[in-house]
């Protein structure tokens, strides 16, 4: 175990964000996004085995027998917490570990927009923070729920797997609770959760139609709903959770999510010009003409409502970028090379703005 030590040690001092170690090959840090092979002694089969023997917790090893791969948190005294999974790859197992800073980042450390902290203070509905593997989605909702925890009394159950951000309890009191550990899924965790007297629930990830039924029918009853959902953008996130349902549900899950959605922020890192990354984020809020487009089905509008809705809060990826360009924080071949839609954001830059937008809605 002190080797591991020393890996993630020397992973956290050079500001790594995930450390990947697999037997017979040389332990790689993933450092701004980019993969970097260090020196370090190459992990054998005995060693690994040892090692998982070590940190595997007693509730996951069946899983990782039966299943060959498990996802837990791992906390290394001194070093971190990180939330690790194994999985096997050549009949070997090898180990992918995510760092999870103890202290959760304030918005203004994130580069987050205040509207989030509107978003945050919501009293009922769903609110999704949406994004690609990596992005960052886990951070944001836990700097939306310190922000709840710092300025409002609320009683918040978690429901995460693996649990990352541990919270103390400020003006709100938090329970958190461990898939495998404190409840035995996240459907039978969501089952009970509202005999347990909440004001907020944060579901990890949104996975399949038995979460989301259950995240609507608390939003119904007056609780806020926070989870994340894997989605490219905004738009596309209310089409990903209609395809958790069987078709002939599709049109009484659209209208409820209608009148529970609260918001989607979507998310995607882009590399700071002054080092390091910042997000960019592409906001949808379910104002009224919005929640109008879900239960008419003209889900083809929807970007076309975020492009217009700055007024309510609301942004696209390509207006993002913009504003991040000309704040001096992002260059523009990286925005372009992050945008939705590299030739109109050009035409931005240019001083050309199509109100597409605005044709599209009328």
């Amino acid at each position: 175990m002190e080797l591991l030590r020393g890996i993630l040690k020397a992973a956290v001092d050079g500001g790594a964000s995930d450390v990947h170690i697999k037997v017979g090959y040389p332990v790689v840090f993933r450092i701004h996004r980019q993969l970097i092979t260090i020196e370090a002694p190459t992990p054998t089969n005995e060693w690994m085995n040892s090692v998982l023997k070590e940190m595997v917790p007693e509730h996951a090893r069946k899983r990782l027998d039966s299943d060959r791969e498990v996802d837990f948190s791992y906390y290394e005294p001194g070093v971190g917490r990180f939330r690790t999974n194994v999985f096997q790859q050549k009949g070997s197992f090898a180990l992918a570990m995510r760092y999870v800073k103890t202290q959760v980042p304030s918005f203004e450390e994130l580069g987050l927009m205040p509207v989030l902290k509107d978003i945050a203070a919501s009293a009922r509905g769903i609110v999704l923070v949406a994004g690609t593997t990596g992005s960052g989605k886990s951070t944001t909702l836990a700097a939306m729920l310190e922000h709840i925890n710092a300025n409002f009394k609320r009683h918040i159950v978690t429901l995460e797997d693996p649990i990352e951000f541990v919270f103390e309890d400020n003006q709100s009191v938090i329970e958190q609770r461990e898939i495998g550990l404190d409840t035995a899924s996240f459907q039978h965790g969501l089952k009970h959760v509202l005999r347990q007297d909440p004001d907020i629930i944060m579901v990890g990830e949104m996975r399949d139609s038995v979460s989301f039924t259950a995240a609507m029918q608390a939003a119904d009853t007056g609780h806020l709903v926070l989870s994340t959902l894997h989605t490219q953008n905004a738009s596309q996130s209310i089409g990903r959770i209609l395809d958790f349902f069987k078709p002939e549900e599709r049109e009484q899950v659209r209208r409820q999510l209608a009148g529970t959605l609260k918001a989607v922020i979507c998310q995607r890192m882009v590399a700071a010009a002054a080092g390091g990354v910042t997000p960019a984020l592409e906001i949808l809020i379910n104002t009224p003409t919005v929640r109008k487009m879900l239960e008419e089905n003209r889900l083809e509008k929807i970007g076309a409502a975020i492009e217009t809705g700055r007024d309510d809060g609301m942004q696209t990826f390509n207006q993002a970028l913009y504003d991040h360009v000309k704040a001096r924080k992002v260059t523009e071949a990286e925005a372009l090379a992050k945008a939705s839609n590299p030739q109109a954001l050009d035409m931005m830059f240019k001083g050309i703005f199509l109100d597409e937008g605005r044709r599209i809605l009328s």
